[in-house]
């Protein structure tokens, strides 16, 4: 009995011993595994080679610049809309501050009435050059906003191109050309402009329908100083 229990003994020291050394081996191999993809990684080639890594910070660069002008042209076209809103609110609150006073104006006796009806064309030529004022205002903020959004669309378009050239290089590391260069929208725009030549009325005026409803609205307030005055 006592001397098996001494082979046994004796045979668990080398097993140990030789599962030390598998896994230092392994420890070994793996950290030679680790240091080769951290050597093979395309962030180190591109670190390695002045070129790349050159290209990648311009890139870097402009990809934050890009992204500094399109929060300014948010930022322009939401401070836009709601000037936008608030000039059509101006328009139609004027009107009707002005209705309600021409008909409460409006009741003389029959002599002061014929005069007044008269002069009908003094509150709607007033009503008129003040509806003129504040639909030209509304317009020049509706092509500004338009312009805005176009440049905003552009920019987008021409930082995810930027920006899918600067995933591809940093995976490619090394083997990426040099001179390959991001391709921004100049020629789909081109393409697209031809297809919308056909399409201008119809996106002219859903552009500037807001310009259009003012315009009506304008349009049929102007005769209203005679149906108050004169028929009242």
């Amino acid at each position: 009995m006592g001397e098996s229990k001494e082979s046994h003994v004796v045979v668990e020291i080398p097993v140990d011993e030789e599962h030390k050394r598998k896994n230092l081996n392994n420890n070994n191999n793996n950290m030679e595994m680790v240091m080769s993809a951290i050597h093979h990684h395309p962030l180190t080639e591109i670190s390695q080679s002045p070129g790349h890594l050159l290209l990648l910070k311009l890139w870097q660069r402009e990809e934050d610049l890009y992204g500094r002008r399109i929060a300014r042209k948010e930022t322009r076209l939401e401070s836009t809309r709601q000037e936008i809103f608030h000039l059509c609110c101006s328009f139609f609150l004027f009107h009707a501050f002005f209705l309600i006073l021409l008909f409460t104006s409006s009741i003389h006796s029959k002599e002061e009435q014929d005069h007044v009806c008269k002069k009908w064309w003094i509150p709607g030529l007033l009503s008129g050059l003040t509806s003129v004022f504040l639909v030209s205002l509304a317009h020049v903020k509706l092509l500004r906003l338009w312009k805005v959004r176009r440049q905003l669309l552009r920019e987008r378009s021409d930082g995810r191109a930027l920006t899918r050239c600067v995933m591809e290089l940093r995976m490619k590391g090394s083997s990426f050309d040099l001179s390959k260069e991001p391709v921004f929208g100049g020629k789909k725009a081109m393409k697209s402009s031809s297809v919308e030549i056909k399409w201008k009325p119809i996106t002219w005026c859903s552009h500037y329908l807001i310009t259009i409803c003012l315009v009506c609205f304008a349009g049929l307030a102007f005769p209203a100083p005679k149906l108050i005055l004169c028929a009242l």
